[in-house]
């Protein structure tokens, strides 16, 4: 993972960090919200989702996948330089159009022209079926649970966190890597996720929240009192420690 995504165990950054606390800043914040949750309503995955959508029946020109996974991965292929410079939605939106960049679906001449007209042929029959589409996906959602948990391990288990090389996109937070820790919950599901991330998960697995000692993670620096770290973490970037195995 890139060095955007060890901001937790980093030290010595540059200046307090200052959190927004207005949702949209901008007005065209909504907009790059909102198409976004039209791509997931509209996403060829969600025929295989829970629920089911009938979305091969929907006539809609998006023809791709679009998932949390994805816009996550172009955020976290930016270079840190620019990670840092651009505000939030900005990422979104950088992310959402090298997506259509790289699907075809638009060129970055007609972008840099101002002159994509990005087909709206549909009558207004299809129109409506599209909209009842992305409604039903923001009422009903995608769940990612497929089963029953089936864990390996148990709540009270020392784990080791793994230290797996990272693809394109990954869930594990840098920070944690080669940490122990020790479980403190088992979820109830077996829970897929949206796409394979080259460094284990995709196929449905249980999720745990696993507790840290903060010296555990900063070492002599840790603060002093009653203070725990938790981590929700998939099943296969645990390990058995070496006293268990």
């Amino acid at each position: 993972m890139k060095l955007q995504h060890y901001l937790g165990g980093l030290e010595g950054l540059p200046e307090p960090l200052t959190l927004e606390k207005r949702v949209f800043v901008e007005e065209w914040e909504k907009r790059i919200f909102g198409i976004h949750v039209a791509m997931m309503g509209l996403s060829n995955h969600l025929g295989s989702a829970l629920p089911e959508y009938p979305i091969d029946e929907v006539p809609t020109t998006f023809k791709d996948e679009w998932t949390w996974a994805d816009l996550r991965t172009g955020a976290e292929a930016m270079n840190p330089f620019d990670y840092f410079k651009f505000r939030y939605y900005e990422k979104w939106l950088g992310g959402i159009t090298q997506f259509f960049i790289d699907k075809g679906y638009v060129t970055e001449a007609e972008l840099a022209d101002r002159a994509a007209e990005l087909s709206s042929a549909a009558d207004a029959d299809g129109a409506q079926a599209i909209d009842e589409q992305v409604i039903s996906y923001l009422r009903l959602g995608d769940s990612p649970r497929r089963d029953v948990a089936h864990p390996k391990f148990a709540v009270g288990s020392k784990v080791r966190i793994t230290n797996v090389p990272a693809d394109a996109h990954s869930r594990l937070p840098g920070y944690l890597r080669d940490r122990i820790g020790t479980v403190e919950r088992v979820f109830e599901g077996d829970y897929a996720y949206f796409c394979h991330t080259g460094d284990g998960i995709g196929d449905p697995m249980p999720i745990y929240i696993v507790e840290f000692e903060p010296a555990e993670i900063w070492g002599a620096r840790a603060e002093n009192g009653p203070l725990m770290l938790y981590a929700e973490l998939f099943e296969a970037y645990l390990e058995s420690t070496e006293e268990e195995s």
